[in-house]
């Protein structure tokens, strides 16, 4: 690492180059990170997923300088926009047709070598791009200290042992996972080990033994629906659970490698209460929590400070407030700075030190906060993903049969269009009703992306007007009562639609 870094410094100086990285996770993606850093640069992860386009954007818009290249999925397409003044460097184990250096060749040149460069804490180390759902990805500038911070804020509140082990799963190039992973190992000395791919997932995380495990709700899901697979079906899990709860419990912990932790922590996306109470009865202890690419290490639910539904208290050292507008507003130290070369972005989400996340939310009389939905109404499903619903309706609303419509989805499987339709659609045969709008869902997923697609529909016949509450005076549909009305069976209609793979109807009268 240290080789790799002097290379850099000699080649490129150490004021803030700009530096891609793009690999699946390994060891050298890490080396190269610290590489980057230890040179006084900044590194600029990519997703492995990463469109084209959106690797174009951010490749051009850090104006970055050397890309340092792995095994990547999406290498094909990405290696057509890299801009050609951009010096390639191919990891250990990669082959690339491209003019490139390979990074056994920097370590022999350059071994012995060190850098010159002394870090501040405040220095830019890192930029790390949005998803870029509601527009072109923000390039989040991430510091010594917001890397840092955060991390060690948490680890207070996890109560985290020396020497931890983890399992590196998730994208690097995500904020969650490099923090709570690859952070939190530089600060406690820990052992990482990098699943092999997802297939792999259960047999990994069974070696691995991890005493942190940190997954996506998604990943839980997952999870759930292996184990379950196991077993045959819920009903006969419950059988054995009933015999001997306590044996088939440590049977599953087992073979998830989950019998020596310390924080099993959920987050990055709302996960449904029901899902939280079905490891619960396996012994398996979720803790939901909150951060995001701006501010990490916020909220958490911990030990003896549980409510299942809730995304937890602050954690010690943390602000929240709830805005006029029902906005959730956070204040910590460790903040990122801002967006690189937005300041008017940078402005309305920084406020004179907090957060605006975004997220509408609640804090109930004992200081517990829960998630109610985003202010600008876009939500994220269990992938961990934003989505957009206009859009999304607007195409759905092509279909004869609908009068209104409202696609909800935020921590479900998939998306589920709840609508009501027209008078004359109500005097027809629902089956027919039910294989136009089945047939529109489809057309609508031929057109969108996986995490978004729709996975039910659910129709009400009961129209929904300002005096029901469900419309604004303005006419504006009220999404947030939308949820609270059918919310709990859309969830269900999700969780089924993605076992079965199929598109369900139901009629909710």
């Amino acid at each position: 690492m240290q080789a790799v870094a002097a290379w850099l410094e000699s080649q490129f100086g150490s004021d803030g180059t700009r530096i891609a990285i793009i690999s699946r996770n390994c060891a050298h993606w890490m080396l190269a990170d610290l590489a980057i850093t230890a040179s006084g640069n900044v590194s600029v992860p990519i997703f492995t997923t990463q469109s084209a386009e959106s690797a174009h954007y951010i490749l051009e818009f850090s104006e970055v300088s050397v890309l340092f290249i792995g095994s990547s999925e999406n290498w094909d397409q990405v290696r057509e926009v890299v801009p050609d003044h951009v010096q390639l460097v191919a990891l250990p184990g990669t082959e690339l047709s491209q003019q490139h250096v390979q990074w056994d060749d920097i370590v022999a040149a350059h071994a012995g070598g060190r850098t010159h460069y002394t870090c501040r804490h405040d220095d830019l180390m890192s930029l790390v791009f949005t998803s870029g759902t509601t527009g072109a990805p923000k390039g989040v500038m991430q510091t010594h200290d917001s890397m840092l911070i955060p991390m060690e804020r948490a680890a207070r509140a996890f109560q985290m042992r020396k020497h931890p082990r983890f399992l590196s799963y998730l994208p690097l190039a995500h904020v969650a996972e490099r923090q709570l992973v690859w952070i939190q190992s530089l600060i406690h000395c820990g052992t990482v080990t990098f699943n092999e791919s997802l297939t792999t997932l259960v047999r990994d995380m069974g070696e691995t033994r991890p005493t942190y495990f940190f997954g996506a709700p998604r990943v839980w899901e997952q999870l759930q629906q292996g184990i379950l697979a196991r077993f045959g079906s819920q009903s006969v899990l419950d059988q054995a659970l009933a015999q001997d709860a306590a044996g088939v419990g440590l049977k599953i912990r087992t073979l998830l490698g989950l019998t020596d932790t310390d924080c099993l922590l959920t987050a990055a996306a709302p996960i449904p209460a029901a899902l939280i109470r079905w490891y619960e009865k396996l012994g398996i202890i979720l803790m939901e929590g909150y951060g995001q690419t701006e501010a990490m290490g916020l909220i958490c639910n911990m030990e003896g400070q549980r409510r299942i539904g809730s995304i937890g208290r602050p954690i010690e050292g943390t602000e929240i407030k709830i805005s006029d507008s029902g906005e959730l507003l956070c204040k910590a130290d460790g903040l990122s700075p801002g967006y690189y070369r937005q300041p008017e972005k940078t402005a309305e989400t920084f406020v004179d030190g907090w957060v605006h996340t975004g997220d509408k939310a609640r804090i109930d009389e004992d200081g517990f906060c829960f998630l109610t939905g985003r202010v600008k109404d876009y939500f994220k499903t269990i992938h961990g993903k934003y989505v957009a619903p206009a859009p999304i309706e607007n195409v759905f609303a092509r279909n004869q049969w609908v009068e209104q419509l409202c696609l909800l989805g935020r921590g479900y499987s998939k998306t589920v269009m709840v609508c009501v339709p027209t008078e004359i659609a109500l005097q027809e045969n629902r089956e027919k009703i039910g294989a136009s709008l089945r047939a529109q869902a489809e057309a609508v997923n031929d057109s969108i992306e996986s995490h978004a697609r729709i996975g039910a529909v659910l129709i009400s016949s009961q129209p929904w007007t300002i005096e029901n509450g469900t419309l604004t005076p303005t006419l504006k549909l009220k999404r947030d009562m939308i949820e609270s009305l059918f919310g709990e069976r859309a969830g269900a209609l999700a969780h089924e639609a993605a076992i079965d793979k199929a598109i369900l109807i139901e009629w909710a009268d």
